[in-house]
């Protein structure tokens, strides 16, 4: 536990009011949910500093809707690669093009499969 001091101005005079503040999260990680929040906070926060900046640039320039949140898909997905462990290697077999792959009918199949609307269904 850490302590935090804040000024407190009531009853006109100034005091210091000593306030416990702990590290723990609001709410607990979820270990099978993403790894970068789908938000715009958390795609910010997933960036190098240089790609940071040029995605704030593009959401700050989108229409609120679907000019926003192609701006949004896109970004997580690369938020999601730069904050993969296994990054260097992801690249480095794409590149190789060994990386292994999924036919799109399997993605389809998989998304049936577990509930999952269909674009255009």
């Amino acid at each position: 536990m850490h302590l935090a001091f804040r000024p407190d101005y009531r009853g006109g005079t100034r005091t210091i009011r000593r306030l416990a503040v702990t590290a723990q999260p609001m709410h607990a990680h979820e270990p099978d949910g993403p790894r970068v929040p789908r938000t715009i906070q958390g795609i910010a926060d997933a960036l190098s500093p240089e790609r940071r900046m040029e995605f704030y640039r593009l959401v700050l320039a989108a229409e609120a809707g679907q000019e926003l949140q192609n701006v949004i898909a896109e970004w997580w997905g690369q938020a999601m690669l730069d904050s993969d462990p296994r990054r260097t290697q992801v690249i480095a077999d794409a590149e190789a093009g060994t990386l292994p792959t999924v036919s799109m009918d399997e993605v389809f199949r998989r998304r049936r499969a577990a509930g999952g609307e269909m674009p255009g269904e």
